[in-house]
């Protein structure tokens, strides 16, 4: 059961996490309107930071091309709000929330994570946090209202259909993995 492991920071998200998991997601949405959902984790995490949360920011997020790159432009931003860079990694190889996940265990070797993304996300994330064995909670990101989450909540759906696949019957493996870059304090 996650339910208990995602709090709103109103309500105590915890200080016992170092490492805050940050999932990437486009800056804006196809209207050309920013996205809530971004703006939402990024507000959150440059918080958590400077409230002492947590020491670092793992940027996971996708990178497809020169022109399209989640954690670097996340970077950008947190720069803006006062996170130094060396208190951020960038992963521009989480292209899901399995590989953000698998990558964050695997490449950066770390054990304990924070999760930051909206409420409708954190269940997902950490079951499969849960899977690969790792020690998570997940903090809960402002997004935009309800009215306005029709189709994300019914693409949210899929992925947790999707996601159980994975797990359990494809066995999914990270699209890219890649050499250790332990993230050490």
């Amino acid at each position: 059961m996650t339910s208990k492991r995602i709090v709103a920071l109103e309500n105590g998200c915890s200080r016992d996490y170092k490492v805050a998991l940050v999932f990437g997601t486009s800056q804006f949405l196809r209207s050309g309107r920013p996205n809530p959902h971004y703006y939402g984790r990024i507000d959150l995490a440059a918080l958590l930071y400077q409230q002492d949360y947590v020491q670092h920011l793992l940027l996971s997020g996708d990178n497809r091309s020169q022109y399209y790159n989640e954690p670097a432009k996340m970077q950008q931003d947190l720069l803006e709000r006062g996170v130094p860079l060396e208190a951020m990694t960038l992963d521009a190889a989480g292209v899901s929330t399995f590989d953000s996940l698998k990558r964050s265990q695997e490449v950066y070797r770390l054990n304990q994570l924070l999760l930051i993304t909206q409420g409708y996300h954190l269940p997902r994330a950490l079951f499969i946090a849960d899977h690969l064995g790792l020690q998570a909670e997940g903090c809960i990101a402002q997004g935009p209202e309800w009215a306005a989450m029709r189709n994300v909540w019914f693409r949210e759906m899929a992925a947790r259909l999707k996601t159980l696949g994975d797990l359990y019957i494809w066995q999914r493996k990270p699209r890219v993995l890649g050499d250790p870059q332990p993230i050490d304090f």
